[in-house]
């Protein structure tokens, strides 16, 4: 029964028990006389690895919250040993599941995806990778720790790379300046160290490649990322579209923004001010806007009321920036309990009321989805689907956003709507960098190129104001998602196609924009890709002209209501 997460009493899973109900479904499964036997052990199964992953994210939580604490980076090492280890045992009840004579009943019950997941799984899991595995954990863990660590004094304030963030969008240019350079300074201070581990981790993920008979790490991390029905020349294309589409409006909508800031050039610390008199702020702390998500959500629906209060009566939030605190945010969930977690770092700025919409997003998917899929395994879906949940939600929300800005209300939303449009291309940048990167073997200068070269395709206002560590391509490692996440940054911009098409679709229907928003929540990863984009009414992002069809609606709102 779950009290609060600060209850939850974290034990060490015992990897021996754990191995044995592999063994243990294995016999089973070969004795099963029919699918209602051999169904009731899967499922059995699939529950006796709740208690481990439960434990695993109890501390994965704990372990962000505080980088410094000893004892949770400690267990967190290990899971990075053992993980590798059990995965290889787990292949085999993947194999025997496989082999079994009910493989067709049980892909009719739980989807096809769930048999491909399978055989994703076994080509993955081998004991050449293991030792590879657990040093790729391991530098992940460095580079969290590392750039968890780095704070500068700023304004009389020890400020972190998210509290710099904040004075990125004073109204004083030069305090707007001095905070950028503090930034980039920052980054410079560990760009050695942030090259090496990146790296070295890149070496890591091509061997591992190479030992498990993949052309490249592009197509492992596409099947690790149960990327089935495209490949890397569809999201090519994608990003064509991008291009030459939405680059041309984001282009003009930060020429808007340099009118109304009056000034000559539009350097990157001015991109985040986007009112001359201020962006939109919170109107009141933290323990305000909880509240106020609260009537938010018990207001859009029953079911997200039903969700947010559960959230709350259990504690299952950490917000607020502290010193040594992983960067980010994110969801998470803790199987067992069935209860997703929300994990950020608040800093006074409109962001943090993004958090209450995107993880929101990502955490009542996952609390719907629990309540209507039978195993575990199946709560989340692939990542361009999650984000659909997470960024539609943001705006969803939109009608309600009176209540975190008060009067600046229809300044949030213009910003949040336009910002969503404008972050596209750099999603794309990011995806296409990756590609570029596991195409060469780059040096730490190279990458730099690399990223340079990219970034005047996809994002041509970008001006540093002359700063050298970023003119010569530094700013690529500040996204984490290079680092701990490899491929993973496209899919937010395939998902804000489909958040698009509904934010077009509730201002006509909001009820039926809903239901299938909802309707798509609620099947989690039980169904592929396509499949979740027909339930939820929504259009393939691949297809030509999809792009362009997208944010036709989104452009026409910015135009209308232009502040």
């Amino acid at each position: 029964m779950l009290t609060k997460f600060s209850e939850i009493k974290y034990t060490r899973p015992d990897m021996k028990a754990a191995e044995q109900s592999v063994y243990d479904f294995i016999a089973g499964l070969e004795k099963a006389k029919s699918y209602e036997e051999a169904r009731k052990l899967l499922i059995e199964y699939d529950k006796a690895t709740d208690g481990v992953s439960a434990m695993y994210t109890v501390a994965s939580i704990r372990n962000t919250a505080d980088t410094r604490d000893e004892f949770y980076d400690g267990e967190m090492n290990f899971f990075y040993e053992e993980f590798p280890k059990f995965q290889l045992v787990a292949k085999k009840a993947n194999e025997a599941l496989l082999a079994s004579p009910f493989k067709a009943d049980f892909g009719r019950e739980f989807g096809a995806d769930m048999l491909k997941n399978f055989e994703a799984e076994i080509r993955l899991a081998d004991e050449s990778i293991v030792n590879d595995r657990v040093e790729e954990s391991k530098l992940t863990q460095e580079y969290a720790k590392l750039t968890a660590g780095c704070t500068v004094e700023f304004n009389g304030e020890d400020c972190n790379f998210y509290g710099l963030l904040k004075y990125m969008q004073s109204t004083d240019r030069a305090v707007r300046k001095a905070a950028f350079e503090a930034w980039a300074d920052l980054y410079k201070s560990v760009s050695d160290k942030l090259d090496a581990i990146y790296i070295r981790l890149c070496n890591i993920r091509r061997g591992m490649a190479q030992k498990l008979g993949f052309k490249s790490y592009i197509e492992m991390a596409y099947l690790a990322n149960g990327h089935y029905y495209y490949g890397a020349d569809e999201v090519a294309a994608f990003r064509r579209q991008v291009v030459e589409e939405l680059v041309p409006v984001a282009a003009r909508l930060y020429e808007q923004q340099r009118r109304r800031l009056n000034t000559d050039k539009l350097y990157y610390y001015d991109e985040q001010l986007v009112f001359p008199e201020g962006n939109a702020a919170p109107v009141g702390d933290m323990r305000y806007m909880v509240d106020s998500a609260r009537k938010m959500y018990r207001e859009l629906s029953k079911e997200t009321g039903e969700f947010f209060d559960f959230m709350c009566e259990h504690e299952l939030f950490d917000l607020e920036t502290r010193a040594g605190k992983h960067m980010g945010g994110y969801c998470t969930f803790i199987s067992g309990y069935n209860a997703p977690f929300i994990f950020s770092n608040f800093n006074g700025t409109s962001a943090d009321v993004d958090v209450l919409t995107h993880e929101a997003g990502h955490a009542f998917q996952a609390y719907s989805t629990a309540k209507n899929v039978t195993l575990s395994s199946q709560i989340w879906s692939t990542s361009e689907i999650s984000e659909i949940h997470s960024m539609s939600m943001e705006h969803f929300a939109y009608p309600w956003m009176d209540l975190f800005f008060g009067e600046n209300a229809d300044k949030y939303r213009y910003a949040h709507l336009s910002d969503a449009l404008k972050t596209v291309p750099y999603l794309c940048l990011v995806d296409h960098f990756q590609q570029e990167v596991f195409s060469h073997d780059y040096d730490a200068k190279g990458l730099r190129e690399c990223w340079r070269r990219l970034e005047k395709i996809y994002m041509p206002w970008r001006d540093y104001d002359g700063n050298e560590f970023l003119e010569e391509g530094g700013f690529w490692m500040q996204k984490q998602h290079i680092f701990m996440y490899p491929f993973y940054y496209v899919d937010y911009a395939l998902a804000q196609m489909g958040a698009f098409e509904y934010f077009t679709r509730a201002k006509a229907d909001k009820a039926g924009a809903w239901k299938d928003y909802y309707a798509l929540c609620r099947a989690g990863g039980s169904k592929s890709y396509f499949e979740l984009l027909k339930l939820g009414g929504l259009s393939n992002p691949f297809e030509k002209g999809s792009v362009r069809n997208a944010i036709s609606g989104v452009i026409e709102e910015l135009e209308k209501n232009k502040l």
